[in-house]
């Protein structure tokens, strides 16, 4: 009984859910000699979305990334941090592509503590500036949870690379010739268009949404948080949930993969010369060989 408790404990600081509860019960339950029933998750897998920097060749378009970060930053930013994301790449040529006074005019939105005291000893907080990380809304992991029902929104950095749904078969086969990266965005995106009411039969604790595309359970503590026309767009394009999941999802998939279009270039380079120089390999082997007979 005890050991039940702290599993649901743990569950339930971690914010899985009333899935993540349940599964959590069951597999106690197993343990102690009963038949469970295993439940896989996500219940949908996220469909394929047509990503601009897919591929060989691909590359990240530009307006996508302002865009996806200014939905983080309207949006997101209100309880996940991008804690390993320095102001100063939202420049960068292959990322979003702001221009310096931009960076400098986004810097200064935030305030961050200084590295040094000041004169009298104390930390102090000031405009954070280029060089400086996009900080958390929080000020630690216990403010996080206190104020978000026990559950620490997860930091985004990363998140792309930490949340992918496996393809299975037979998708991961041709993965062994033409490597598919994009599962993380795929899966951002059908889950912040996922939500939806339970089917009939299935209850989920007060406080949870259901959502059959979170990868640890059937419900998550996050309500859904787009909305048509929340975020207003000046460049034309359409201001829908499934638009603002599209490019914030992109704009995170550079948050964790910021070098992916130099990495993709040096590859194919890498790639061509090793083909060349195996040619090679091969005629001067054949001239060896003739020579020697």
């Amino acid at each position: 009984m005890k050991s039940t408790i702290i599993r649901l404990a743990v569950a339930s600081a971690l914010g899985l859910g009333a899935a993540g509860l349940a599964q959590a019960a069951e597999e106690e339950h197993a343990a102690e000699g009963g038949e469970a029933h295993a439940v896989h998750y996500p219940l949908k897998k996220p469909e394929y979305v047509d990503w601009t920097f897919a591929g060989v060749f691909g590359k990240y378009d530009q307006g996508q990334l302002q865009r996806g970060f200014k939905v983080y930053r309207e949006v997101c930013s209100a309880c996940h941090g991008l804690s390993r994301v320095a102001f100063r790449t939202l420049g960068s040529e292959h990322g979003p592509g702001f221009s310096e006074a931009q960076v400098k005019s986004l810097a200064a939105e935030y305030e961050v503590t200084n590295a040094d005291p000041d004169e009298a000893g104390d930390m102090f907080q000031r405009p954070a500036e280029p060089k400086d990380f996009i900080p958390s809304p929080y000020p630690n992991d216990l403010a996080a949870a206190a104020s978000n029902g026990g559950a620490v929104p997860p930091d985004l950095s990363l998140i792309t690379k930490s949340r992918a749904v496996e393809r299975g078969l037979p998708w991961f086969i041709f993965d062994m010739f033409l490597p598919y990266q994009e599962q993380g965005a795929d899966y951002l995106h059908a889950l912040l268009t996922g939500y939806e009411e339970p089917p009939e039969g299935v209850e989920v604790p007060e406080g949870t949404y259901y959502n059959p595309y979170f990868i640890a359970g059937m419900s998550l503590k996050m309500p859904p948080p787009i909305s048509d026309d929340q975020v207003e767009y000046t460049d034309g394009t359409p201001q829908t949930v499934d638009q603002y999941s599209r490019d914030v999802a992109a704009f995170l998939m550079w948050a964790a993969e910021p070098h992916l279009v130099e990495r993709k270039s040096m590859g194919f380079k890498v790639m061509i010369f090793l083909a060349i120089f195996a040619g090679l390999l091969y005629i001067t082997k054949r001239r060896i060989w003739e020579a020697a007979h």
